[in-house]
């Protein structure tokens, strides 16, 4: 809580932050404990990259559809399995079960700070959750050293039909050049589901960009949710650069409604969207079905399964694709 004096916030709208603490596991008393601003701490795992350069995971994990515990499981292993390192991880709709298993599970614990614990409410059926790499970021900033380091952590309510906020963190990020840092803010967001009016996605998206400019850099990203019209320009009237729009334009970039089984058709619901920031890259981490990471999906779609025993594929991860975006520090 002693960072929150020095967090620049907004000062073009009425501002309520709620603060809370970032969260290491503790394998003595086996819980997630807060991280203090002031405890003394290992310096993080070594790293040889001394770029400033991130990368950024957002998933939307769907807290609706059963098998909730094979589900995360896999998408767990998948994440922490990926070829590229991975630095910051948004997840959308972690329902109160799917928290207690990611926060259970064993290379989570060995490796990331999060944003909550395991008593963390779930305001409505789900929240929304920040994991970041303990192999990247030190657990508080220091005036001695330019290095990757944790700043705060808060929640803002939104105007919202579902009670929806914006889980805010800042980090410090050195220079590649220099021995100067800059804070970098984040939000993870899932704006307002539904084509209902009156929409609050605009105003929604208006509260992260000023809380974004205040910082002077920053990124937002997660479930847009960007069903209506109106919802196809907000990034950019908000000053925003949409990331997938800058680098890969020419392509649709779904991440919802791919399998056709949806009322609306497909649609980029998930985005990344940046001010002051480099985006190198970006691309779709799609969700599979169960079964399939070690080759055991059983479909019985062969032909020679009577259609009497038939079933349904496996459940997929998630009804959502994942992204996987990499960026640093503007020029």
């Amino acid at each position: 809580m002693s960072w929150k004096n020095d967090t620049p916030l907004p000062t073009d709208i009425p501002t309520d932050p709620k603060f809370q603490s970032w969260h290491q596991f503790n394998p003595n008393s086996q819980q997630w404990n807060p991280v203090s601003a002031n405890e003394n701490t290992e310096p993080p795992h070594a790293n040889d990259d001394t770029s400033s350069n991130l990368v950024l995971l957002t998933w939307n994990i769907d807290a609706l559809t059963e098998k909730t515990q094979e589900r995360v499981t896999e998408l767990l292993t998948f994440i922490t399995e990926l070829d590229t390192n991975v630095d910051i991880i948004f997840l959308q709709e972690v329902s109160q079960r799917a928290l207690r298993l990611i926060l259970s599970h064993e290379r989570i614990r060995e490796s990331w700070f999060s944003s909550e614990h395991e008593d963390s409410s779930c305001r409505h059926s789900f929240t929304t959750m920040t994991l970041v790499s303990k192999t990247r970021f030190d657990s508080r900033p220091s005036p001695e050293v330019s290095r990757f380091a944790l700043g705060p952590v808060w929640r803002v309510d939104f105007p919202s039909h579902f009670r929806r906020d914006v889980l805010f963190c800042d980090l410090s990020v050195p220079s590649s050049t220099d021995a100067s840092t800059t804070r970098v803010r984040c939000a993870n967001v899932h704006l307002d589901s539904l084509p209902i009016r009156p929409s609050h996605r605009p105003r929604q998206l208006s509260i992260v960009s000023s809380f974004l400019r205040s910082a002077g850099c920053g990124l937002v990203a997660g479930d847009f949710n960007p069903v209506l019209d109106e919802d196809a320009a907000l990034i950019e009237t908000n000053g925003l650069t949409d990331v997938w729009m800058a680098l890969r334009p020419e392509e649709p970039g779904y991440t919802w409604g791919t399998d056709g089984k949806q009322r609306f058709p497909p649609n980029r619901m998930d985005k990344v969207a940046m001010l002051g920031l480099e985006a190198r890259g970006i691309e779709i981490l799609e969700a599979r079905r169960l079964g399939e990471l070690e080759g055991q999906q059983d479909t019985r779609s062969d032909v020679n399964v009577p259609d009497s025993e038939q079933t349904e594929p496996a459940a997929l991860w998630s009804d959502h694709h994942g992204l996987l975006c990499s960026f640093g520090l503007g020029e």
